[in-house]
């Protein structure tokens, strides 16, 4: 089973939101959509499931042509981040709903139903109402309409972006496990660039009514072919900054400079975009060939068992996250230490050199 989008566009009102895009997406992993809000993630998810009408190109279904087929005989499942359920039903109601719209044996639709109840643990709960769950629950219970329904192919809008961050975790870990083995493309749209690292598969990244780059996360997260899509792939957000090579150094505005080692050390003397992400410049010094960055901190941040501080250095602002907890003062001087061997160097157009 596969998805293939083939110069797909959409429009509104003569406005663009989805560019030219060729993509196929297949089953047996996740298929990950990241981006920022305003990306395209839901325009791209609308098309395909058929709630928004083509421009021009195709849709192509496991080898049918559903360009201009309804949502309903494109047989998906759409499960958004907000809890759709219908607050007459009883949670068994709802996760049957679909079945009893297609016709099935009642027999079916009751063991379907205790299936995807038991994998999503409603089984106590199928006679209780909507208002009656926790936010988790009734994700859960959408969810488990999706896993009942058999889809082909089933899409998730950033189903956990309303939970709190315990169920959040919960859910992203089981996710994978849910749908394993059952034969839909699934396709999870994130605006946050660790989400699509832990579900891993394929992911494509959107930026402005575009993919700009599609394969698999982990191998995209290390070799991103555009500094656009370094910045997607980033939270907190990639430092970049200009730097001048020459010979064996590189030099930043500020005057930092460094010994250029690997496959940045063939590329010709001139201008370039040095990019490297928050964690790999922190407030402690690190092994040989760590470079000292002096700034000025803008924001300091403690999350969980993290520290980041924004910094400003020239005319550029910088941003380090570290483990464990860092005593910074907004407006105070201090040195960060950068790893250059973890730095990623872009052409002027943008493309990745080294």
């Amino acid at each position: 089973m596969s998805i293939d989008l083939i110069d797909a566009t959409k429009t509104v009102r003569g406005i663009t939101h989805i560019k030219p895009t060729t993509l196929k997406l297949e089953t047996g992993h996740f298929n990950v959509l990241l981006g920022q809000t305003g990306a395209g993630k839901t325009s791209l998810i609308k098309l395909m499931a058929g709630l928004d009408p083509l421009a021009s190109g195709q849709i192509i279904m496991d080898g049918d042509d559903v360009s201009r087929l309804s949502t309903q005989k494109r047989n998906i499942s759409l499960v958004h981040q907000f809890f759709v359920n219908y607050p007459h039903m009883t949670v068994f109601d709802n996760i049957a709903s679909p079945l009893r719209v297609a016709g099935m044996a009642k027999s079916e639709i009751e063991g379907r139903v205790q299936e995807a109840a038991d994998i999503l643990q409603l089984g106590p709960m199928l006679l209780r109402r909507p208002q009656e769950l926790s936010g988790g629950q009734q994700q859960r219970c959408a969810l488990a309409r999706a896993i009942a329904k058999e889809s082909r192919a089933v899409f998730l809008d950033e189903p956990l972006a309303n939970l709190d961050y315990k169920l959040r975790e919960e859910l992203r870990e089981q996710l994978p496990e849910l749908f394993a083995g059952r034969g839909a493309v699934v396709v999870y749209a994130t605006s946050e660039p660790e989400e699509a690292l832990m579900l891993g598969g394929q992911t494509a990244l959107m930026d402005d009514g575009v993919v700009t780059q599609f394969g698999p996360t982990a191998q995209i997260y290390r070799a991103p072919a555009t500094l656009t899509a370094a910045r997607v792939f980033s939270d907190p957000p990639i430092n970049a900054a200009r730097v001048v090579k020459s010979g064996t150094q590189a030099r930043l505005a500020t005057g930092v400079s460094w010994e250029v080692t690997g496959a940045a050390a063939g590329l010709a003397d001139g201008e370039y975009t040095v990019a490297i992400r928050p964690h790999h410049v922190t407030p402690v010094p690190g092994g040989a060939g760590t470079v000292v960055l002096n700034g000025v901190v803008q924001v300091t941040e403690l999350s969980g068992s993290e520290s980041s501080a924004h910094f400003q250095m020239g005319d550029d602002g910088w941003v380090s996250l570290a483990h464990g907890v860092h005593p910074y003062e907004v407006g105070e001087d201090h040195a960060f230490y950068m790893d250059p061997s973890k730095a990623f160097y872009f052409a002027p157009d943008g493309s990745l050199v080294a």
